[in-house]
């Protein structure tokens, strides 16, 4: 059984957000914990992939005018447009023997068993077109294993390893606003097809809190919690005197991290 705690942060900037998925997948280490955490974004906000070359990709300055922020995250992958969304991230220790594969597929079945409580029938992305980690958005085209509602991507996730842990997060689109991603593009890029989201499919139910909740729900359930509640986990108590949220705080809100590449 999965010792999992929740926490609902709500919306922050995005050196603040991915610094507490750094920080919590720390926590999983010492603690032997698993965290679900559900989040939001106080400003639209670009977000590069770990290793995505953004600098002869990307244009600084047509971001910035368009009052969008920027963030690389702990994680791989392809730009994306952090807006109208429910991002959840999975902090836990690393099952020993478990592969990444495995690992994204048990936690798929959580939030497809969340997205069904909701009324979505998503499904995993089967033989995939591969691409590179530049060129293209993160929804332009589904990976194997992602969430799929009628042939288009819905949930983007990625997922880190490191010293025993694991970081998986992503992005339950709300709204689809991946198609602003060209606005910012220097070089070629592959067009983003519309991306599926939970108001084509629910209407005005889709909302933050109706999403976090199915989520909590669900790992309840897994967690064999009666009431979600009893597994409720403070960010003050997550966060406070760990130095790798600092750390990674400061790391975040460099430019130079942004821009690495």
């Amino acid at each position: 059984m999965t010792r999992w705690r929740l926490l609902d942060t709500g919306p922050r900037d995005g050196a603040w957000n991915m610094a507490c998925d750094v920080a919590l997948m720390e926590r999983a280490r010492r603690t032997g914990e698993s965290v679900f955490r559900v989040y939001a974004w106080e400003r639209p906000t670009l977000s590069f992939g770990r290793h995505e070359a953004a600098r002869r990709q990307y244009d600084a300055a047509a971001i910035a005018a368009a009052g969008v922020d920027l963030v690389r995250r702990p994680t791989g992958g392809r730009a994306l447009l952090h807006h109208r969304e429910v991002t959840y991230s999975i902090s836990a220790p690393s099952a020993p023997g478990e592969s990444l594969a495995a690992s994204v597929r048990r936690f798929n079945q959580l939030l497809l068993r969340a997205l069904a409580q909701l009324g979505v029938n998503a499904i995993e992305a089967r033989n995939p077109r591969a691409l590179r980690p530049e060129g293209a958005a993160c929804f332009a085209v589904p990976s194997a294993g992602e969430l799929t509602l009628n042939g288009r991507k819905l949930v983007g996730s990625a997922q880190v390893r490191q010293d025993g842990a694991l970081l998986q997060h992503g992005s339950i689109l709300l709204d689809d606003d991946q198609r602003r991603i060209a606005d910012f593009v220097t070089g070629p890029f592959l067009p983003s097809a519309p991306a599926a989201s939970l108001r084509e499919a629910l209407g005005p139910r889709a909302s933050y809190d109706a999403v976090r909740d199915a989520l909590m729900r669900v790992v309840a359930v897994d967690a064999d919690a009666a009431n979600p509640e009893s597994l409720a986990l403070a960010s003050d108590d997550a966060l406070r005197g760990n130095p790798a949220f600092d750390d990674a705080l400061l790391r975040f809100r460099d430019a130079n991290w942004t821009w690495r590449r």
